[in-house]
């Protein structure tokens, strides 16, 4: 057999400065975005703790919840959330709130920010502009609880992209 990896499975490197001293390692794996392809990487000190992060990335990237952050607006991030990951997780019933939710309240005020441009005081503003019209408090905790759920999701994914 051939000692050559397949496509998708990544590679490891090995980092070195600029006297040529291992300083670490580098993993590379392959995602598909809106845009094509992106190689993207992990780090780490040992081989064996790149291998570990390289198989969380890889199994993470095949389950869905990988993506271009830098191009994705939450509404799409949503959207896709809702499929991908909260329709196998939770009820129908479940599935069904998570959905109205998100479509009448969340994406017609936050759902064309850039996910990796959305801060806290997007959120606090949004959860502010809710009760003022008179939302529930509790319907506004059912919203932050969807959103938090979903926010959480998408920021395990995105650190497992930047190094």
């Amino acid at each position: 057999m051939s000692g050559k990896r397949g496509n998708g499975e990544g590679s490891i490197y090995v980092r070195k400065n600029k006297e040529g001293k291992r300083i670490g390692y580098r993993g590379a794996y392959v995602v598909q975005t809106a845009d094509g392809l992106k190689r993207r990487y992990v780090s780490g000190k040992t081989r064996r703790e790149v291998e570990e992060k390289l198989t969380k990335a890889k199994a993470e990237r095949d389950g869905g919840s990988i993506f271009d952050a830098s191009s994705l607006r939450l509404g799409e991030y949503l959207e896709r959330w809702l499929v991908d990951s909260a329709r196998e997780s939770v009820r129908p019933t479940t599935y069904e709130s998570y959905a109205w939710l998100i479509h009448t309240y969340v994406l017609s005020a936050l759902g064309s920010i850039k996910l990796k441009a959305l801060t806290p005081a997007h959120v606090q503003s949004f959860y502010r502009s809710k009760r003022d019209i008179g939302l529930s408090p509790r319907t506004v905790q059912y919203i932050h609880a969807v959103l938090h759920r979903a926010l959480k999701q998408a920021v395990g994914s995105c650190s497992s992209q930047r190094h």
